[in-house]
C-alpha cells in the first residue's frame, strides 16, 4: 500500500479522532461527541453523586461531576478505539439518529433521579453532622458546573486529540499509518509530560511559593512582639519576632494566660514556654532544628516538667487545642517546641515538600532529645511528641516503629495521619484480627491506641501500658483515607463494618471513589468537630490519657473539652 493510498482510507466516524465528520445535517452533538463516549460520560457523571465521605457545596460537586463525566467520556472513546484497532478496522458504523434521542431522554431522566438521591444522601450525611441543608438553588448551580468542566475537559481533550491526528498525517508520508499513531501519540505523551513537569509546574510552583512567602511574612498590627524572655521572639530571644512566620507568630502570641490557668487549676500556675523557629529564623533545616532547640534551652524549658516537640503542617500551623490542653494539665510547667520548614499549605507541601516534613521532623526531635538525654535521668523532664496531618507524619519521622517510639519518648498524640505515615500504615496493617481500619486494635491495647470518640480509649477493656500513643481519626476523614491505590482497588474501610459517621450507601466505584475523596479532601474541615479532619475536643481525653498529670481528674477533662478551640 503506497503512503498516498493510507491518506486516503476513510476517516472514522465514531471516535474522537473525528467527532465532527458526520454529514451537515446531522445535530451539532452528533458531529462534535462521539455516542459510546457520551454514553460511559454520562453513566461516570451519575456515579459521581453517589454518597462520599463528607456533605459538599455545589462548587466541588460539580467539579467531581464534571471531571467524572470527563473521564468516562475519554474511557469510552478509548474502548471503541482499543476494539477497532485490535479488529483492523479503519472505522466504525455510526449509531442510528434513534439512539441518540434514546440516550439523551434517558440521560434526562437519569440525571433528575441522580439529583434527587444525591439531595437525599446529602441530607441524611448533613443532619448526621448537624450541618445545615443545601438551598434549592444549589443543585442546578452544581449541575451547570458539572456541564461546564464536562464541556472544558472534553474540548481540552479533543484538542489533543487534533494534534495527534496532524501528526500523524504528517508521519504518514514516511511511515505506515500504526506506526505513525504509536509515535504521534509517544510524541504528544513526552511532550504533554516535559510541559507539565518543565514548564507548568515549575512556573506554578514559583508563583506560588512567592505568593505564600508573601503571606507568611505579613504581620497583623493586633499581634506585637511579646514582652516575656519565656516566648520565641521576646526579649533576648535567639530568633526575631519577623523571622517567626505568620503562623509561628500565631502559635506564640495564643495560649492560656497564667490567670486562665491559676482559675482553672486552682492554684498559682507558671507562665507556659512555647519555642519556635521559622524558616527565616536560619538556614536549612538542620540550622533552624538547632535554632529551635537552643530557643527551647535558653528559655529553660528543659527544667519544666513536660517537654513536647510539636510538628507543624506545611506553613508552620499547630492545632491549637492540642497545644492548650498540655499547658491545662500541667497548669503552665510545661514547654513546647516547633519550627516551620514550608511556606505552602498542608495539601500542597504533602505533594511536594514530604521530604521536608520527614527532615524536619528528625531534626528537631533529635535536637532535643539529645538535650534530654544529656541531663540526669532523675531531672530529665517527660518528652513526648504531636502533630496533625502533615504534622503527624513529621512527627513520626523519627521513629519509624511502634517499638522506638515507645523506647525513646514519654507519650505520643498523633491526629489525622496522612495514608503516607510509615508507622500508622504499618501498624494498621497489622492490627488485630477482627478490627476495623478505621478504628484498628493493635497489640490488644497495650501501649497503642485508636480513637474516633472519647470512649474509645477505653477499647479495648484491659489494662493499658506506658508509655502510650494515640492516633485520632475519624472515619469520615478523607486526609486519613485519601490514597492513589482508591483508583482501581476497594479499601478495607469500606469492605469492613462502617464508623459512625459514614453512611451505609457509600459504595467504591474505580475512578469515581477516588475523585469524590479527592474532593472530600477540599472542604475536610469545613464539617463540626467530631468528623472528617476537626479534632478538638476529644484532644482533651485523648492528652489525659498519654500524658496522665498529677492531680488530673475525669471532672477536669469535660471542663476542658468546653475551653478548646482550633482554627482551621
Amino acid at each position: 500500500m503506497t503512503n498516498s493510498a493510507a491518506e486516503a482510507k476513510p476517516v472514522p466516524d465514531d471516535v474522537a479522532e473525528q467527532p465532527e465528520a458526520g454529514a451537515p445535517s446531522d445535530a451539532w452533538w452528533v458531529r462534535r461527541y462521539t455516542f459510546t463516549g457520551t454514553a460511559v460520560g454520562l453513566v461516570f457523571l451519575w456515579l459521581s453523586m453517589t454518597p462520599s465521605l463528607l456533605p459538599r457545596g455545589p462548587l466541588f460537586q460539580g467539579l467531581v461531576s464534571g471531571a467524572s463525566g470527563a473521564i468516562g467520556y475519554a474511557l469510552g472513546v478509548f474502548a471503541v478505539w482499543l476494539v477497532r484497532y485490535m479488529r483492523g478496522k479503519d472505522s466504525t458504523p455510526r449509531p442510528p439518529r434513534t439512539a441518540w434521542m434514546v440516550m439523551i431522554g434517558t440521560g434526562i431522566v437519569g440525571t433528575i433521579l441522580m439529583m434527587v438521591w444525591f439531595h437525599l444522601w446529602q441530607t441524611d450525611l448533613r443532619n448526621l453532622m448537624d450541618m445545615a441543608g443545601l438551598r434549592w438553588w444549589q443543585y442546578p448551580l452544581a449541575a451547570v458546573l458539572a456541564i461546564v468542566t464536562l464541556f472544558v475537559r472534553v474540548a481540552s481533550g479533543q484538542l489533543v486529540g487534533r494534534l495527534v491526528r496532524f501528526l500523524i498525517r504528517q508521519l504518514n508520508r514516511v511511515a505506515p499509518r500504526r506506526v505513525s499513531a504509536t509515535i504521534a501519540v509517544t510524541l504528544v505523551v513526552v511532550l504533554a509530560i516535559g510541559l507539565l513537569n518543565g514548564v507548568v509546574v515549575e512556573y506554578t510552583m514559583r508563583a506560588l511559593n512567592k505568593a505564600f512567602e508573601t503571606v507568611n511574612r505579613e504581620q497583623s498590627p493586633d499581634q506585637a512582639a511579646p514582652t516575656t524572655a519565656l516566648r520565641s521572639g521576646g526579649p533576648d530571644s535567639l530568633v526575631s519576632w519577623e523571622s517567626l512566620g505568620h503562623q509561628g507568630r500565631v502559635f506564640i502570641d495564643s495560649g492560656p494566660t497564667v490567670s486562665e490557668l491559676s482559675e482553672f487549676n486552682g492554684a498559682p500556675a507558671l507562665e507556659p514556654i512555647r519555642a519556635y523557629a521559622g524558616l527565616d529564623s536560619a538556614d536549612g533545616i538542620k540550622a533552624t532544628a538547632e535554632l529551635a532547640a537552643r530557643e527551647l534551652e535558653r528559655t529553660g524549658g528543659l527544667r519544666r516538667a513536660v517537654v513536647a516537640v510539636a510538628n507543624t503542617t506545611g506553613t508552620g500551623w499547630i492545632n491549637e487545642a492540642e497545644a492548650d490542653a498540655i499547658e491545662y494539665m500541667y497548669n503552665g510547667d510545661s514547654a513546647i517546641v516547633s519550627m516551620q520548614y514550608s511556606f505552602l499549605p498542608s495539601w500542597l507541601s504533602f505533594l511536594v515538600d514530604q521530604e521536608k516534613a520527614r527532615q524536619a521532623g528528625q531534626a528537631l526531635f533529635e535536637a532535643v532529645s539529645a538535650r534530654i538525654r544529656a541531663m540526669p535521668e532523675a531531672q530529665r523532664p517527660k518528652l513526648v511528641v504531636f502533630g496533625e496531618s502533615l504534622g503527624s507524619f513529621g512527627g513520626e519521622a523519627p521513629f519509624l516503629s511502634a517499638n522506638n517510639i515507645l523506647a525513646r519518648t514519654d507519650g505520643a498524640l498523633f491526629t489525622g495521619p496522612t495514608f503516607n505515615n510509615t508507622m500508622w500504615n504499618s501498624i494498621t496493617d497489622n492490627r488485630d484480627a477482627g478490627s476495623p481500619q478505621w478504628l484498628p486494635i493493635y497489640q490488644d491495647g497495650d501501649n497503642v491506641r485508636f480513637a474516633a470518640r472519647a470512649d474509645d480509649l477505653d477499647r479495648p477493656d484491659r489494662p493499658w501500658g506506658q508509655p502510650r500513643v494515640v492516633y485520632l481519626q475519624h472515619a469520615s476523614d478523607p486526609i486519613t483515607w485519601w490514597n492513589p491505590d482508591l483508583l482501581f482497588s476497594k479499601p478495607d474501610w469500606l469492605r469492613e463494618p462502617r464508623g459512625y459517621d459514614v453512611l451505609s450507601s457509600v459504595r467504591w466505584i474505580p475512578v469515581v471513589t477516588f475523585l469524590q475523596v479527592s474532593a472530600d479532601m477540599a472542604v475536610a474541615v469545613d464539617v463540626p468537630d467530631g468528623h472528617g479532619h476537626r479534632y478538638v475536643k476529644n484532644i482533651a481525653n485523648a492528652w489525659a490519657a498519654v500524658l496522665q498529670p498529677p492531680g488530673w481528674t475525669p471532672e477536669k477533662t469535660e471542663r476542658l473539652r468546653g475551653l478548646l478551640r482550633a482554627e482551621a
